[in-house]
């Protein structure tokens, strides 16, 4: 696959809790460094006793870090819990960004606080991707509107710019809680993973990356109509950036070929790495990470992969089982997770890096939706997370060089090379297409 050329046009801000300011190093995610500098030092920041969330339960791992602290959420169940807690405690505003919400009696629980919340006075807006909620009628909003609160489709259905997506998963009360990871809102995220329910991850944060994420939803939902300039609505110098405060980054990511912060924070941290755990639903990486990952196994690194065993989307997993044969030549290790079908996506890099998010490894994330990872770097929160890792590979199957060549029947390669050529092939050359049409309009 044609690597795209790196960049020198991202938007990166950094987050200073100084009054003055703050210096160090330039983020990951730019090439260039620091270009704005935003000041938190008279922000209200609640303060978070060591070891304690700041809604006063408990959790693990929890870390304290200049006003801001970060909480693993296990399971479907924990995580959309907690999002529907903290909606209804909210005192200022909510910000709900999906890409699914299915008609479903958790939607409704979730429709009911919302419009609570309108009630109370709160500013109240939700964005939903339009293709990804596609069977969602928009009368499932009325009693929201009606109470006060704005919902917009994110890229109303229109066949010229069907490939152009809002993947991202947000939800920020007050500008100082918020959730990211891999759940939507739908029953199929309700369970533990194991039992039942589809196997995913939730990150809450505390804090002025909470702030950030209601900015970037911000600028979504301006954005959400198509209705402006074209060439605005896709302009990279404004919605692709790196947020970066001491310890963590915020990673958006846009449509195009050229290097997201994404992308780019990936192959920094990858090069450098000598142990990469990864769980991803959707496994379809660039040549360049496949290369990296290999070359950190080939030499002498730990390279662990817990990928699907069981996919909503079939074909995304012939077409990375594509890439295994390679992989595990080069030391890669492979497992497949058995129990219910995998939605996670979760990297934790040397014990002490954690990338959480929307995104995945494939095309489409890395390529062409609108995406977001956090990034963090601290060694207590990445325990918490090679925990998860360690949890997740009791139920997996490791995948064996020798019996998965022996395995392999003709018509399962052909399946695997023409899902391939489908998803990293064919969905980004016409995603692209549009993209290039709508600039030029």
């Amino acid at each position: 696959m044609h690597e795209p050329a790196k960049t020198s046009n991202q938007n990166v801000t950094r987050i200073s809790h100084q009054k003055t300011g703050s210096t160090g190093d330039p983020p990951l995610g730019t090439e260039e460094g620091v270009k704005q500098s935003v000041n938190f030092g008279n922000e209200e920041v609640l303060p978070v006793p060591s070891g304690q969330w700041p809604d006063g339960t408990g959790g693990s791992p929890v870390l304290p870090k200049a006003g801001a602290s970060f909480r693993w959420l296990w399971t479907g169940d924990e995580a959309l819990a907690q999002m529907l807690q903290e909606i209804e405690s909210a005192r200022r505003s909510v910000c709900l960004e999906m890409f699914i919400v299915r008609e479903s009696a958790i939607a409704e629980k979730f429709r009911a606080v919302l419009v609570s919340a309108c009630q109370r006075g709160l500013e109240v807006r939700v964005l939903i991707d339009a293709l990804g909620s596609i069977q969602l009628p928009e009368s499932f909003w009325d009693p929201l509107t009606k109470s006060g609160g704005e919902f917009h489709w994110f890229n109303p259905l229109a066949v010229g710019r069907l490939g152009i997506r809002d993947h991202r998963k947000i939800l920020v009360c007050d500008d100082q809680v918020a959730f990211i990871g891999g759940l939507n809102i739908a029953p199929e995220y309700q369970g533990d993973g194991i039992n039942s329910g589809w196997h995913d991850f939730g990150l809450k944060i505390h804090g002025p990356l909470a702030k950030e994420l209601a900015r970037a939803f911000d600028e979504m939902f301006q954005l959400a109509d198509f209705k402006h300039r074209r060439f605005a609505r896709l302009r990279k110098s404004i919605h692709q950036k790196t947020v970066w405060s001491p310890g963590a980054s915020l990673l958006l990511s846009t449509p195009g070929r050229e290097t997201s912060p994404v992308q780019y924070a990936l192959h920094t941290d990858f090069e450098k790495a000598r142990k990469i755990q990864i769980i991803c639903a959707y496994f379809l990486p660039t040549s360049r990470i496949r290369r990296a990952l290999s070359r950190v196994a080939h030499h002498g690194g730990k390279v662990q992969l817990i990928l699907a065993g069981k996919s909503d989307v079939p074909w995304m997993r012939f077409a990375s089982q594509s890439m295994y044969r390679r992989l595990l030549r080069a030391g890669v290790e492979i497992y497949e997770y058995q129990p219910q079908i995998l939605h996670a996506k979760l990297i934790v890099i040397d014990d002490r890096i954690v990338y959480a998010g929307s995104a995945n490894l494939d095309i489409r994330s890395l390529q062409l939706n609108y995406e977001l990872l956090v990034r963090l770097e601290d060694e207590d929160v990445a325990q918490g997370a090679s925990d998860m890792f360690k949890s997740d590979l009791k139920h997996c199957r490791r995948i064996e060089l020798k019996e998965w060549v022996k395995a392999r029947t003709v018509f399962a390669k052909i399946k695997s090379r023409l899902a391939y050529l489908v998803l990293a092939r064919l969905d980004p050359f016409l995603a692209i297409r549009q993209m290039k049409k709508l600039r030029a309009g």
